[in-house]
């Protein structure tokens, strides 16, 4: 049986990459990626973290997740440009429209991440691996205009590895016989699934780097970090067999969406609105995902940081916005107290695929009638984009329409399945 190939795809500096790009071809003479840049959010609607930075921004210092506010302090010519979640996902699926006319084994890890099993498509390249792999980069950049990382290996794990080393717009391999020399010497925290809590826990035992770890004794490591350390300890030694599953969505738990409101909401008529914006997110990504949700929940956070939530169970599963709207809407009702809001999230869990849903007799008599309205607003949408179907309740109101974009839920993180 001959040995799998497996790509990881990483695209350099994602939002930030795209956004250039965008910009160019809109007839920009400045590309973001040549420039301190970064996007990010508003510091004044408590939205002010960077989400992504160009290269030369990193020579100031400046990291993923801190403040605007402190950005701009490192760095005061920094151009700052919000996040444009519809061009994201839509750079996205162009990349990955690209891999599979090389591979019916695509997986989208996240956003801008995406694991490929090329096993059956080396002829494509005279069987080399490493000149397909530079094909499939070359083309992305000559076709979209960004670039990406490959990483080659006959794992998903050490794909991933692999295409974090030197950035960006490279091919690098890390194949078993190659672990020792290319990935032993890396502190222990650049591992996958070496977090900030795990890497305390093992500098106590005196494991600094990969090597280290691996070559740890496992009875050690499972009496400090039970099943995760033995998890840790096959990463370190490349150990990993999951293959590429062309849907993330099939361990996928729950699709939730929340937001950080502008201001202290104290009026339930513009909760509901609030609600309502959550939910078209949640009730889209929930009719791609081809499911229907059994079970709905809301969460509050008040300006005071306290927080509550509640959740019920769906008599007949759906993927209808307005029927978990309408849940949603009670279970505010009922969870509110009156106190200024801060934050809204709306979630719906206890996924089954939408192929075969019992219907119950008291469901609404029109609920054909809203399958019809949502499969045609999320065309229309699809094609159009998010904000060429609003409802009527959002006109002149000041809320967006449709709140969230790119969300975690929609690429679980791979915890220790890959």
């Amino acid at each position: 049986m001959k040995d799998k190939i497996i790509y990881h795809i990483d695209c350099n500096s994602a939002y930030l990459s795209w956004e250039a790009v965008y910009r160019l071809q809109q007839g920009s003479e400045i590309d973001l990626r040549n420039i301190p840049s970064i996007v990010g959010g508003n510091e004044e609607n408590r939205h002010g973290i960077v989400l992504a930075k160009s290269i030369p921004a990193k020579k100031y210092k400046i990291r993923t997740g801190e403040s605007v506010r402190e950005a701009f302090s490192k760095c005061p010519i920094l151009v700052n440009v919000p996040p444009n979640y519809n061009l994201y996902m839509k750079s996205s699926d162009a990349m990955v429209s690209i891999l599979k006319e090389y591979s019916d084994q695509v997986q989208r890890f996240s956003v801008d991440e995406s694991f490929v099993d090329v096993t059956n498509s080396l002829h494509l390249s005279g069987s080399d691996p490493i000149q397909l792999a530079y094909s499939i980069k070359d083309r992305i950049y000559n076709e979209l205009g960004f670039t990406v990382n490959v990483g080659v290996s006959n794992n998903k794990l050490l794909a991933k590895m692999a295409s974090d080393f030197k950035k960006p717009n490279r091919v690098h391999t890390l194949y078993p016989e190659e672990i020792e020399k290319k990935m032993w010497p890396l502190a222990v925290n650049d591992l996958f699934m070496v977090g900030r809590a795990t890497t305390s826990k093992l500098f106590k035992l005196g494991i600094y780097t990969i090597g280290d770890l691996a070559k740890s004794d496992k009875d050690l490591l499972y009496a400090h970090l039970k099943s995760h350390g033995l998890l840790v300890w096959n990463y370190a030694n490349g150990i990993e067999d999951s293959i590429v599953r062309k849907s993330n969505y099939e361990f996928m738990k729950g699709i939730g969406n929340g937001t950080t409101i502008a201001f202290d909401v104290d009026k339930p008529e513009i909760a509901y609105k609030v609600l309502l914006s959550l939910t078209e997110s949640v009730g889209t990504r929930l009719r791609e995902a081809d499911k229907c949700a059994g079970l709905v929940s809301v969460s509050i956070t008040t300006n005071e940081f306290t927080h509550a939530s509640h959740q019920r169970k769906i008599m007949s599963c759906t993927d209808s916005t307005t029927k978990i709207y309408e849940i949603a809407k009670e279970l505010f009702d009922e969870l509110w107290d009156g106190t200024p809001i801060r934050k809204l999230r709306v979630r719906v869990s206890e996924l089954v695929d939408n192929d075969f849903v019992q219907v119950s007799l008291y469901d609404d008599k029109n609920i054909q009638k809203l399958k019809a309205m949502d499969k045609a607003v999320d065309d229309i949408r699809r094609r159009f984009g998010s904000k060429s179907v609003v409802r009527a309740c959002f006109v002149n109101s000041g809320l967006k329409a449709i709140t969230g974009g790119v969300n975690e839920d929609d690429y679980p993180m791979m915890a220790s399945i890959l």
